[in-house]
């Protein structure tokens, strides 16, 4: 058992209960989901967090549970350590849920008037988690899919930065890239608000192995 409040299974739990029953609930799944047209149209402004709720398929809603949960274990016991147990997961808990709000924003602004577009999933929030573990521990250990190497946490932060904007310029997947890039930019923003030493953390743990 971990020595600090673990929010994070709760709130995986709580996301998978509600993606799978969406799925066979249309109507939930049609009110819930991000549509910036209806959002502006109706003043639907809960759909902004409403949609980090839900997930397209099974393979999206693991991974996305699964990257959040690997990373949340250092941001929750470091937040912990920092403001207490209580504070700590209440801090951890408002960077996740603002993360899956802010990263909307400039989905939103971008497609307001597009009445066809939607976007789901609780992606901008699993950034904000990760980056804010990345400022942290920035040789950590990280394996790309399909790929036998591991590569430090910094250095596969900046190329997911680099891949997330230049698909969000392309727009041909499908995939709200854009969510990624802003959520994980928030992550750190956050994380650099909550805790300033954040910064010489990271700094300190580069320049001991590269400078």
């Amino acid at each position: 058992m971990p020595d600090f409040l673990d929010v994070s299974i709760l709130l995986a739990v709580l996301t998978s209960i509600i993606s799978i029953y969406a799925w066979s609930h249309p109507e939930l799944y049609d009110r819930w989901i991000m549509s910036p047209y209806l959002v502006r149209k109706r003043g639907e402004w809960y759909r902004f967090l409403s949609s980090g709720f839900l997930h397209a398929d099974v393979g999206h809603l693991l991974f996305n549970m699964i990257a959040f949960y690997s990373f949340s274990q250092l941001v929750q016991m470091i937040f912990g350590a920092y403001f207490g147990e209580l504070m700590g997961a209440g801090l951890f808990v408002l960077l996740y849920f603002t993360g899956i709000i802010v990263s909307d924003i400039p989905s939103y602004l971008k497609h307001r008037t597009d009445y066809d577009y939607r976007s789901l999933g609780a992606s901008g929030g699993v950034a904000s988690v990760m980056f804010s573990a990345i400022l942290f521990n920035p040789l950590g250990s990280i394996r790309i899919m399909f790929l036998p190497i591991d590569i430090p946490s910094f250095i596969f932060g900046i190329l997911y930065l680099i891949y997330s904007y230049y698909q969000g310029r392309r727009m041909g997947d499908n995939v709200n890239h854009d969510a990624h890039l802003y959520g994980a930019l928030y992550g750190i923003l956050f994380t650099l608000v909550a805790i300033p030493k954040s910064a010489l953390i990271f700094w300190s743990q580069i320049s001991d192995k590269y400078l």
